[in-house]
């Protein structure tokens, strides 16, 4: 990435919509070069918040500051060369070719109607490359499966180049090799990141730092070994889980227990059908 690594900020982010409070007074700092994650069971915000970050939707209250500079306050070309995002949505409508959306994050360097240059076809390889997707450079994107399509838009925010990224559940439709290489590449950029995620040891093992929300509050925020306990994963998402070190890797994991109530006296199997 070509852009620095800049610090993020949200200071009282209260975001509410049609009267309902969806994000409730949330602080964090991001630091320069830091990858954190943002958890957080269905409905808690975490989407929300985002949509703050990259300008989607603008806070009630409080304010986001990248780098010490209001993104409110700056123009959208200039945030765009600064923070790259990748969403939820993975766009099935676009009626271009693997390699246009891609280039599309070169679109905040240029002037106006300016094509690519050798630097930018360059870059655009690159990101491509860097996702396992060169071979679908000219397919149709709308054609993709949900998983090509979100290696597609990761690429396409590296091609932006910037120092900072907000990536709203980028493992969806991954399996599990291209969610770890996601996470993992994310990591080796050195950028600013923030992400969303809902597996908690895809967010243990890949963040620097755990955010959690429950009901569009900030709960908690730390380590990940110091965040996700046992009594906080029973408090916001309503599991009985063990929560230890890897053997081997010496990385937070967490297991889910079953619910016994689920089962058969005797431990036998329910029949759901």
């Amino acid at each position: 990435m070509t852009g620095g690594a800049e610090g993020l900020r949200a200071e009282h982010v209260t975001v509410a919509v049609n009267g309902r409070p969806l994000v409730r007074d949330v602080s964090l700092d991001v630091a320069p070069g830091e990858v954190v994650g943002l958890v957080g069971p269905n409905g808690a915000g975490k989407s929300t918040l985002l949509r703050t970050f990259y300008r989607a939707l603008r806070p009630t209250s409080g304010r986001v500051l990248l780098g010490g500079d209001d993104v409110w306050r700056m123009p959208g070309k200039r945030l765009a060369r600064r923070l790259a995002a990748v969403l939820q949505d993975t766009g099935g409508e676009f009626e271009l070719s693997v390699y246009d959306v891609v280039a599309m994050g070169r679109t905040p360097h240029k002037r106006a109607f300016q094509g690519d240059d050798d630097t930018d076809r360059g870059i655009i390889s690159a990101a491509l490359a860097e996702l396992e997707a060169a071979h679908l450079a000219d397919a149709p994107f709308d054609r993709l499966s949900g998983g090509e399509k979100q290696r597609v838009l990761i690429a396409r925010a590296l091609a932006q180049r910037t120092g900072t990224l907000v990536l709203d559940e980028p493992t969806n439709h991954l399996d599990l090799r291209h969610q770890i290489d996601a996470l993992r590449l994310v990591g080796r950029l050195g950028v600013t990141a923030v992400i969303a995620l809902h597996d908690l040891n895809l967010a243990a093992a890949h963040c620097d730092r755990i955010c959690v929300l429950d009901g569009g509050r900030l709960v908690a925020a730390g380590a990940p070994g110091e965040v996700l306990t046992p009594e906080l994963l029973a408090e916001v998402y309503r599991v009985d889980a063990e929560v230890g070190e890897h053997p081997r890797t010496g990385l937070t994991q967490i297991t889910v227990l079953p619910d016994r109530s689920s089962a058969k006296p005797g431990g036998g199997p329910v029949d759901r059908r």
